[in-house]
C-alpha cells in the first residue's frame, strides 16, 4: 500500500472512531506558548483515558508517531511540523478533587488543569506547598514531566502519586516511593501518559501562605519577560550556576536571529518578536551553547523539548 493510500486509510479509521474531533494539518503554532510550529498530520483532543489506548494502538498499527502536547509550554515545535498524530488531554482532565486529612489535604489534579489555577486554588484554601509555582505556565501534567520548580521548591516535594496510562493501554497508579525525580526531570517510560497527579499540602495561616505566594509572584514579574511569546526557561541551570548569567556573560543578552531574541530582561528566555521561526530559536540555542562552552567549559542542557522534523 502506497504512502498516500496508507495515510488515507489511517485517517478513515481515526475519523470512524473520533469523527469531527480529528483535525488534519493543524498548525501547532496555535497551541504553543512560543506561537511557533508547523502543522501536525493529525490533531486530536482526548476526553477519556480509554481513548489514549485506542489512539496508541491505531498509531502502532499504521506505523505512525504519537505525540502528547500539554499546555504547549516548554516546547519548540519544528517549522516542518510533526508527522503522525499529536494528542492533547481535553477539558475532562482539567479538574481538582480535595480531601482533608487532619492538618494536611490531599488534592488529585487532572493532568490538563492549569498549574497556575491549581496554585491559586491551594492559596485560597490556606494550603502551603505550591506557592513557588505561582506563574509557572502550562498544565499539571506538563509541570510534573519537567519537575517544575522555582525559588527553592519543586513539584517532587509534594507529589504523593501519579495516575498513568501505559503504552500497553493499562491504567495504573504509581505511588511516590516508586517515582524517580531529578532536577527538571521526571523519569517516565516512553509512550506513557500522565492523566492525574496527587499532591499533599499542609494547612498554614492565611498570612503566611499569602506572603509566600506574593513574594513568588513579585520575583517572577520583576525578573522574567512578559508580553512576548516564549517557552519559559530555555536551558537548565548548571550545578552551582545560572544559565541566564552565563548567557549574559558571553554577550548574548538581547542578541537576535530573525524575529527570535534572547530577552533583554532575562537572558535564559528567548522571546518571539512576531513571526519567529523555530530554526531561528534553535540557532540562538546553539550559539549560546557554543559560546558558554568556549568561555566557561560548561554545557548548557536545554530545558525546552524540541519536537517534530528538523533539518540538520
Amino acid at each position: 500500500m502506497g504512502c498516500e493510500r496508507l495515510r488515507a486509510k489511517a485517517e478513515e479509521e481515526l475519523r470512524a472512531r473520533f469523527g469531527g474531533r480529528v483535525k488534519r494539518d493543524e498548525p501547532l503554532a496555535r497551541h504553543t506558548s512560543f506561537r511557533i510550529g508547523g502543522p501536525a498530520d493529525f490533531w486530536l483532543e482526548i476526553e477519556q483515558p480509554e481513548e489514549i489506548a485506542l489512539v496508541q494502538d491505531w498509531a502502532r498499527r499504521f506505523g505512525l508517531s504519537c505525540w502528547l502536547l500539554g499546555g504547549g509550554t516548554n516546547v519548540l515545535v519544528s517549522d516542518l511540523g510533526v508527522r503522525g498524530i499529536v494528542i492533547r488531554l481535553g477539558r475532562s482532565f482539567a479538574y481538582s478533587e480535595w480531601k482533608p486529612n487532619g492538618w494536611s489535604v490531599r488534592v488529585r489534579a487532572g493532568a490538563s488543569l492549569s498549574l497556575k489555577k491549581l496554585v491559586l486554588q491551594a492559596v485560597e484554601q490556606d494550603l502551603t506547598g505550591l506557592e513557588f509555582a505561582e506563574g509557572i505556565p502550562g498544565t499539571v501534567g506538563g509541570g510534573l514531566l519537567m519537575n517544575a520548580g522555582a525559588f527553592g521548591g519543586e513539584l517532587a516535594d509534594v507529589v504523593l502519586g501519579v495516575d498513568l496510562v501505559t503504552p500497553e493501554g493499562r491504567q495504573i497508579r504509581v505511588p511516590r516511593e516508586d517515582l524517580r525525580f531529578g532536577y527538571r526531570h521526571f523519569d517516565l517510560p516512553r509512550g506513557t501518559v500522565v492523566t492525574a497527579v496527587e499532591f499533599v499540602l499542609s494547612r498554614a495561616s492565611h498570612e503566611a501562605v499569602w506572603q509566600r505566594y506574593c513574594q513568588a509572584k513579585e520575583k517572577r514579574e520583576r525578573n522574567q519577560p512578559r508580553g512576548l511569546p516564549n517557552a519559559g526557561s530555555i536551558f537548565k541551570n548548571p550545578p552551582g550556576e545560572y544559565a541566564g548569567r552565563l548567557i549574559e556573560a558571553v554577550g548574548l543578552k538581547g542578541h537576535r536571529i530573525g524575529q527570535a531574541m534572547f530577552s533583554p530582561k532575562h537572558a535564559n528566555f528567548i522571546v518571539n518578536l512576531g513571526g519567529a521561526r523555530a530554526e531561528d530559536v534553535r540557532q540562538l540555542m546553539r550559539e549560546a551553547q557554543r559560546r558558554v562552552a568556549d568561555h566557561f567549559g560548561v554545557h548548557l542542557e536545554p530545558e525546552v523539548r524540541l519536537i517534530g522534523e528538523w533539518r540538520e
